[in-house]
Order: C-alpha cells, then sequence, then structure tokens
C-alpha cells in the first residue's frame, strides 16, 4: 500500500518514518502487512461481477469530490484497530449538507446519528466507520471537529453519524485504543483518489465470511442514455456466511463456513456499507438505493445473521441537492423520477458485492489478540475454483456481456 505514516514499534522504541499523505499505522514488525506483496482486486485477477462498468479507481472516490481516510492502529501482539473516514465533499459538510439515507439490514450495532438522517433526510458531519466500543470517543471527535471547523462558531448541536463492527476476537476492543486525535487524523488524512483496501483503518481486526475481511470498495458508472451518474461503494465487512464469487460455491468448496471456528455461539457481524452518488437523489430515493445495497451481501453469501449489524448510509453530492443554511422560505432541488432509479439500484448492488469481494482479497492473515489468528484468503485456490465453475473473465467469454455495459 503506497502512501502512509507507518509508526513502528521495535523493542519498545518508536521509529517514525514519514512516507507520503494519507494513512497512519501503529504497527508492530511482527505482522508485515502488504509488504513486498501487492495484492490485486477481484477485476485485475478475471472476477468481473455484473455487467456495469466500473468508473477509473473502481472506488468510492470515482463520485467527484467524496474523500476517504484511515487510522490504523496495530500495537503489541492485542491492539488490531483502526478508524475509517468518508467525507461528502472538501467543504464545511455542516454549513453544506448533503441528502442521504439510512438502510437498516438487520439493526444489532450502534450506528450514531443514524435517527436524524432518516427524519432530516440530511449528513452534516464527516462518516466515520471504527470498533463497537469506540463509537463513543468518534461521536465526541466528530463534534470536536464540527465545532472548530471555520463558520462554525455559533452551532449548537451536531450529528455525528459513526458507524461500527466488532473486532474483538482480534483485537483488545476493550481497551478502548482509539483515541479521539486518531479519528481527527482519519479525517484530516482524507483523499480523493486510489483508496487502500484490506486489513486497513477500520477494517484491520474485521473477519468476513470465515476469512480476514476488512475494508473494501468498488464503484460503477452508468452509460450517459441512463443518465451517465456514478454510484461508488465502500465496505468495513465483518458478517459470516458462506463465500460465493460469481456463483461459485468457495466457502463450500474450501470447506470455510461463516465464524463457527472462530467465535463462540456463531454470534457473527457486522457489515457497514456507505453508498455514494452524484445523481441527484433526494432522501426518499437514497432510502430505496441503500435498500438495495444489503443485496451485495446475499450476493457474496451472506445473510444478516441475528447478531449482525448490517446498515447503509447513502449520500448524494450532487451540487442541485445540497442543503445549505438559508433563511429562504422555499427550497428547490432536481431530482431523478422514480422510473429512472433502476439503474441506479442495479449499480448499488453490483458495487456493493465487488467491494465486499475486494475486501477480502486485499487482505492479509492477522495474528492478534490472546494469539487469534485469521487467515487470509487463499487467492490462488479461489481462481482455481472460480475457473472450476466457469466463473471467471465473464467480461470476456459470455456472448451477450463482452466488454461490460458501455458508458
Amino acid at each position: 500500500m503506497a502512501g502512509y505514516y507507518r509508526h513502528t514499534y521495535i523493542s519498545s522504541v518508536v521509529k517514525l518514518v514519514l512516507i507520503t499523505g494519507g494513512i497512519i499505522f501503529f504497527m508492530t514488525t511482527s505482522l508485515n502487512l502488504n509488504a513486498g506483496n501487492r495484492k490485486e482486486s477481484v477485476r485485475e485477477l478475471g472476477i468481473v461481477t455484473g455487467i456495469i462498468s466500473p468508473g477509473r479507481l473502481n472506488a468510492i472516490t470515482d463520485v467527484k469530490g467524496v474523500r476517504v481516510g484511515h487510522v490504523t492502529i496495530i500495537k503489541g501482539d492485542s491492539v488490531r484497530t483502526g478508524v475509517t473516514s468518508i467525507l461528502a465533499h472538501s467543504g464545511n459538510i455542516f454549513n453544506e449538507k448533503v441528502p442521504a439515507a439510512v438502510h437498516v439490514g438487520n439493526g444489532f450495532g450502534k450506528l450514531a446519528g443514524s435517527t436524524q438522517v432518516n427524519e432530516l433526510g440530511n449528513i452534516e458531519t464527516p462518516i466515520i466507520l471504527t470498533n463497537t466500543l469506540s463509537v463513543g470517543t468518534a461521536v465526541k471527535a466528530v463534534v470536536n471537529y464540527t465545532l472548530n471547523q471555520p463558520g462554525n462558531e455559533n452551532v449548537r448541536s451536531v450529528n455525528a453519524v459513526v458507524g461500527e463492527t466488532n473486532d474483538g476476537w482480534l483485537n483488545d476492543i476493550r481497551g478502548f485504543h482509539v483515541t479521539e486525535n486518531d479519528v481527527i487524523q482519519a479525517i484530516k488524512n482524507a483523499k480523493q483518489g486510489k483508496v487502500a483496501q484490506g486489513c486497513i483503518g477500520a477494517g484491520t481486526g474485521t473477519i468476513c465470511l470465515g476469512f480476514k475481511g476488512g475494508i473494501g470498495t468498488a464503484s460503477r458508472v452508468l452509460p450517459e442514455s441512463m443518465g451517465g451518474w456514478t454510484v461508488g461503494v465502500l465496505v468495513q465487512t465483518n458478517f459470516g456466511g458462506v463465500l460465493s464469487v460469481n456463483g461459485a460455491p468457495v466457502g463450500r468448496e474450501l470447506s470455510t463456513y461463516s465464524f463457527s471456528k472462530y467465535l463462540p455461539d456463531n454470534e457473527e457481524g457486522s457489515c457497514m456499507i456507505v453508498v455514494a452518488t452524484d445523481a441527484p437523489l433526494l432522501h426518499r430515493n437514497l432510502k430505496r438505493l441503500a435498500s438495495r445495497a444489503i443485496l451485495g451481501i446475499g450476493l457474496s453469501g451472506g445473510y444478516c445473521s441475528n447478531g449482525s449489524g448490517d446498515y447503509v448510509i447513502a449520500f448524494s453530492v450532487n451540487p442541485s441537492c445540497r442543503i445549505k443554511n438559508s433563511e429562504k422560505r422555499l427550497m428547490h432541488f432536481e431530482e431523478v423520477p422514480n422510473n429512472k432509479m433502476s439503474p441506479l439500484f442495479m449499480a448499488v448492488v453490483e458495487a456493493t458485492y465487488e467491494a465486499i469481494l475486494n475486501s477480502l482479497f486485499f487482505a492479509e492473515t492477522i495474528k492478534g489478540r490472546d494469539g487469534h489468528v485469521v487467515e487470509a484468503l487463499p487467492v490462488d485456490e479461489v481462481i482455481s475454483i472460480c475457473r472450476k465453475y466457469n466463473a471467471l473473465n465473464w467480461d470476456k467469454n459470455l456472448q451477450n456481456m463482452k466488454g461490460g455495459m458501455k458508458k
């Protein structure tokens, strides 16, 4: 992964190595994440999901103005956690809110700020993802960040949006190792461009479909005849099920089912999904879009178990939909009509599914708390299984899909 600050702990002596912009790591030498081993996306490996073409980066940052930042915290043999931030635009989000909606697939989770998002139909802060017991810390940090933004001197109420998954199998979650400064740094690190994936940020300690999970992202761009809109998705994967890749029964073939060999009572969870689009959508249609993203979990083999907190946060960055502080009696917006929404629904399902797969394919084996080890997906074996079930290179091998849906 190119581009990060790394704090490396060696025999209790801290060395700071400055590389370049965007990500902070606190990590030990025993893990060696991604060192000398460039991971490839599922698409680069010939696993082409869906029929709509991805954006240039195949990431949530293909949506103009959206930025992502990470802080990864790995200390000693028990701390495996972090923070991921998603910013809708580079301005003052409180003073220039974006329309938004939250959909709940299974509500065993702690998504702070969700009720106000669905009541007022907008988001006014950066979106933060972290671990379950660090939600309170992240809320306080986001509130302080917002209050200290120029132009917010008279603000008396802030609705911080913070999502979580529980990384307590690999991480000393009870140690509260995420600090307010980590959250602020993740916001300040947020950049446009390529998004680091796998065991990074809020995905450092997560488990997905029986393998090491993490952060994943993907995008879709509709043809101009369908509006030309972009849909980008970022996921924090920590859920159970039986992995399926383009219909190939990978979980069954590898005899790896859900979390059963890792967690007692098979309480599996969760998945946070963040959806961004430049299509002009307001709360109602964003909620409809968010509800379709959950289908991507099903395509991957997940099923929203009892213990899983599965949430989708969707927002639009379209300038015509921005909600600015105003004393005007009426506000005027543009919006995609209902009968033009179906291509966007397809796009978000495809992008969510591919983002989930990317979170697995980019992840590394991690050893954490109490010596627990979660193995990375055995990519070479997965490719062989996909070949066996004719699940590779669909864009080239299927007659009616060659090249995908043209932009």
